[in-house]
């Protein structure tokens, strides 16, 4: 059954003309509508207005043009039915063979600056999807083309096959058509909900779609044995993993991008240049400087031995004198920044080890997390939805629980570990020194596992430090072991039914404690 009538009408042209001009010279009669039709035209090629066709003109500023029983007949008549041969041919509607539909770009409308909701609303395209859900649906004789990377398959197709497409590539498409219509009206949800401002009416729906797009594939999951792909989710005004550039080193893999995600949203809770270094989504390391490459030299010192094989996120564009201090490591996985200087990416990919596998990502300059963003983590069989947490420091709802208050020096650094220990795996507690991540206890079953682990690694650069806890104190065990440790001040959030014995144990030891009345657990 070759391909002998074929319906065209896209808003992106890219390469319509030739393929109209391909199809025309298979023998195939061309309908199509507006700017197709006119560009057709303009190119010489015989081709049937589709309101030439049925007999109804186009209307209502272009809302109401495909949306007709010829049309429609034309694509879903069942060839394998009689009755619908017979229903087409006593209506005078021509099967349509071939549909080659792109959609109104509602989502460039939607990011556009300025755009006002009556623009967002004539982009969202009525008559396209209905044509491609059509012919999709009806796969079985009907090639649907949603792509215009597949034109060349197409005609590849056709020239192999007499003109016909085989039932596989029919099947391709008819997926390609579901999953963009799919996403095409998730991504109209989304802006509504936008429109309708947060929050929204609905934070978190009955029924929800995720507008998902594939931004890579990755070397691996978790482990070599699984397959992983990175999808963004339309998060407009967002800076971070999924606009990345890579510019150097081997392919992503999942435990890569899942790291360096980590530590670009740590490194830009500082408005002061600042450098972390993260190993399976924990910061080892973590400083502010007055450059970067003082802020990376501090932040490996946080724990060296922690840091072999970590990922490196920057908070400014790497320059010459970033790269010479980080290139003396051995085992780097990533590094990633806003942008790299020319002669930093010389300096970093002239080493050797450097320039066959260190992965350099440039993600551009850092975004505030937009209001009304989604993070999302999978359970066996779905998915859980949440708020981004973008609270930071606020010192005007710090409450000052001991008898003594913080010196100015310990609150700086409280606010450090408090910003640290938000990025930490809970039971999370931090210990900083003079704007260094000096010791890290996290994922522990309890809390006070982690101040253990926290001081153990500290050592003797937890004397004179500060403490962050992501939640409260159950119990004074966890306060004793950090003033034992030598810190002298300590953040938690508070609200433990032990509180007044942890504020007595901060007091006998002389250690300043600060309360947030804010959690920070992360799973």
């Amino acid at each position: 059954m070759p391909i002998r009538r074929a319906l065209l009408s896209v808003f992106d042209k890219t390469g319509v003309v030739d393929l109209a001009k391909a199809l025309h010279e298979r023998g195939v009669h061309l309908l199509s509508t507006g700017g197709t039709y006119k560009a057709l035209k303009d190119a010489s090629l015989p081709v049937t207005e589709v309101a030439e066709y049925t007999g109804f003109p186009e209307m209502m500023d272009g809302r109401v043009k495909t949306l007709h029983p010829m049309i429609h007949g034309g694509l879903l008549a069942n060839r394998k039915v009689a009755e619908h041969l017979t229903s087409a041919q006593t209506y005078g509607i021509d099967l349509i063979d071939l549909v080659v539909v792109n959609l109104y770009p509602f989502e460039a409308t939607a990011d556009k600056a300025g755009a006002t909701t009556e623009d967002k609303i004539e982009k969202i395209d009525i008559g396209g999807p209905s044509m491609l859900r059509s012919a999709a649906k009806n796969h079985d004789s009907v090639t649907v083309i949603v792509d215009p990377a597949d034109y060349a398959r197409c005609l590849s197709e056709m020239d192999a096959h007499g003109g016909d497409t085989t039932l596989a590539f029919r099947q391709q498409c008819a997926r390609t058509v579901f999953r963009t219509t799919a996403r095409y009206d998730a991504l109209i949800a989304d802006e509504l909900t936008r429109i309708a401002g947060f929050p929204a009416p609905e934070a978190f729906p009955s029924e929800n779609a995720l507008p998902l797009k594939k931004v890579m594939d990755l070397r691996y999951g978790e482990n070599p044995h699984q397959l992983a792909a990175l999808y963004d989710i339309r998060t407009p005004g967002a800076a971070g993993v999924t606009k990345l550039k890579q510019l150097n080193g081997k392919e992503l893999s999942y435990n890569n991008l899942m790291d360096a995600d980590a530590a670009w949203c740590l490194v830009n809770e500082f408005a002061t240049p600042a450098c972390a270094i993260i190993k399976h989504t924990n910061p080892c390391g973590c400083a502010t400087a007055a450059d970067l490459a003082t802020a990376f030299a501090r932040a490996y010192d946080g724990d060296p031995q922690a840091a072999f094989g970590g990922i490196i996120a920057l908070n400014r564009p790497v320059d010459a004198a970033a790269a010479e201090a980080m290139v003396p490591r051995q085992f780097v996985e990533v590094v990633i920044a806003p942008e790299f200087t020319p002669e930093a990416l010389t300096i970093l990919t002239t080493k050797p080890k450097w320039k066959a596998n260190v992965r350099l990502l440039a993600v551009g300059s850092w975004k505030p997390v937009p209001t009304g963003a989604r993070y999302a983590k999978n359970v066996l069989g779905g998915v859980l939805l949440q708020d981004y947490d973008t609270l930071g420091w606020d010192p005007s709802k710090l409450t000052v629980a001991t008898k003594r208050a913080p010196t100015p020096a310990e609150l700086r650094d409280l606010e450090f570990s408090w910003l640290v220990c938000k990025h930490l795996k809970s039971n999370a507690i931090c210990i900083v020194k003079d704007g260094e991540l000096v010791g890290a206890g996290a994922g522990q079953m309890s809390r006070v596992n982690s101040t253990w682990i926290a001081t153990s690694l500290a050592k003797d650069r937890a004397k004179g430090g500060v403490a962050a806890s992501d939640a409260f104190f159950p119990f004074p065990d966890g306060l004793e072991t950090l003033a034992k440790a030598g810190v002298t001040a300590v953040v938690q959030p508070g609200g433990s039914k032990g509180d007044p014995a942890v504020i007595e144990a901060a007091d006998k030891a002389g250690v300043a404690m600060v309360l947030t009345g804010v959690r920070h657990f992360r799973h």
